[in-house]
């Protein structure tokens, strides 16, 4: 969450930023919902109700203050009850007894109240999405995201003398994706991998992993479980009807979407020390997603699916190192795939599709022939010190005498994510012949330069 200093300081950045973002924090006051001709304005209703929330916290804590100087104040006076006449001081030690105790239950409810009220602003408070980078594109929409470049160039298929199938009209041919399986087993969206997908698959996990190595991130396979807790922390919903996380029943246990999660709550509660700094860690995960409301010619086949495999690149950092930190993740990214031979854009992603946590986001989109159309295959995050607020994670600066422990600067990146380099791949690589030629970088991995159909028996 952001520092609460923001909302006391700069209320209105922080209702700029809500209308930015179109971000909803009460059901009630949403993007469009609350504008009249008086001039009403949800973002900043938002703020006020925020604030309102804050200074009845803050209100509850002085009268807090108070009470406990009217306590102390019958403290001094019991003490002085012998300085009175005799004949006093039996009434006046039993009124100041009854007093203590009055004030004594007034301070079990102040406390409990102001607990309450804690409650009330934090999760209001959590909500509230990241500040945003005065760089990001303002927008909601896709024609709103900022290209930077575009790398490679998409091969011609017509001068080539044939027309491009999609991924998994590829797959079905060369028998390398079994959904009607999966589908029997797990559900929609859940499938096998046969043959040499399962060898691509893994290839592409031990390049990525060997790109991530060399790059220094330390390598680690993560749970595939995490606790509700570290799913809040880094800003995941873990319950609840909007949510796109699978939760274990009877438990506080839910299925990571991402490795983020678990590299990301390795350290909650820690301070680290400045030498320490930039931490990288690279981890191997599945990942399962609900994929809730996902339809359409784009989330077909292997695009948008239920249970995936991804190598994730993690970075704790200074605060003053995260910008070129997050310019760093996304060359890493770059590299895979320019390695990969997949043309691809980058872009630079509107406020208004950012993630809660996000300060500012790149994705790789690569060129799919099979839709005549890119789509995203890797973002990069930079989440400042949003989730280490959550999770408490701070460092300890170096310098002169003991400075106070700061918070760091968490960024994420996806280094490859199977499913969808495998779509990628099998679209970009696809032949006249109907094989699928192996990049290059795959094939020591793979054990072949091409995919060919099934030899009947």
């Amino acid at each position: 969450m952001l520092d609460i200093h923001v909302l006391r300081e700069d209320s209105a950045r922080i209702a700029q930023n809500l209308r930015d973002r179109h971000a909803r924090v009460f059901e009630d006051l949403a993007p469009g919902a609350a504008a009249d001709p008086a001039g009403a304005d949800w973002a900043a209703q938002t703020v006020a109700r925020l604030v309102d929330l804050d200074a009845a916290y803050l209100g509850l804590l002085r009268r807090q203050d108070e009470l406990r100087q009217q306590q102390n104040q019958t403290s001094a006076a019991m003490k002085s009850v012998g300085s009175l006449p005799k004949d006093q001081q039996a009434a006046e030690r039993a009124r100041l007894v009854e007093q203590g105790k009055q004030l004594r239950t007034d301070e079990r409810s102040l406390v409990d109240q102001t607990e309450a009220a804690l409650r009330a602003r934090d999760e209001a408070w959590a909500r509230v999405p990241n500040l945003t980078h005065e760089g990001t594109p303002r927008g909601r929409t896709d024609d709103d995201h900022r290209e930077l470049r575009r790398v490679g160039t998409p091969r011609d298929f017509a001068a080539e003398g044939f027309v491009p199938r999609d991924h998994l009209a590829i797959a079905e041919s060369l028998d390398l994706v079994d959904f009607e399986a999966g589908a029997k087993v797990a559900g929609q969206k859940f499938y096998y991998l046969k043959h040499e997908a399962v060898l691509l698959d893994l290839a592409l996990q031990h390049f990525a992993l060997g790109v991530a190595a060399r790059h220094g991130f330390t390598l680690h396979t993560t749970p595939d479980l995490a606790r509700d807790e570290i799913l809040r922390g880094l800003g995941f919903q873990p319950r609840g009807e909007s949510t796109q996380v699978y939760s274990v029943a009877d438990s506080d246990l839910c299925l990571v979407g991402t490795a983020e999660i678990t590299l990301g709550g390795m350290l909650a509660d820690a301070i680290l020390e400045e030498e320490q700094l930039p931490l990288l860690l690279a981890g191997l995960s599945h990942c399962f997603r609900t994929e809730a409301g996902s339809a359409g010619q784009e989330s077909k086949g292997l695009y948008r699916v239920h249970q995936f495999t991804k190598v994730e690149l993690f970075a704790f950092t200074a605060p003053e190192q995260s910008e070129a930190m997050h310019e760093r993740l996304l060359a890493i990214e770059e590299e895979i795939f320019q390695a990969l031979k997949i043309p691809y854009r980058v872009l630079d992603i509107a406020s208004g599709d950012l993630g809660g946590p996000a300060f500012r986001k790149f994705d790789l989109e690569a060129w799919m022939p099979g839709r005549g159309a890119h789509g995203e295959i890797t973002s990069t995050s930079n989440c400042t010190d949003y989730q280490a607020r959550r999770l408490r994670i701070r460092y300890r600066p170096g310098g002169e005498g003991k400075p106070k422990p700061r918070h760091v600067h968490m960024l994420n990146g996806t280094a490859v994510a199977t499913s969808r380099a495998l779509v990628a791949i099998l679209e970009n690589y696809q032949q006249q012949d109907g094989t699928v030629a192996v990049p290059e970088v795959l094939q020591p991995l793979v054990g072949k330069p091409v995919i060919g159909p099934r030899r009947r028996a």
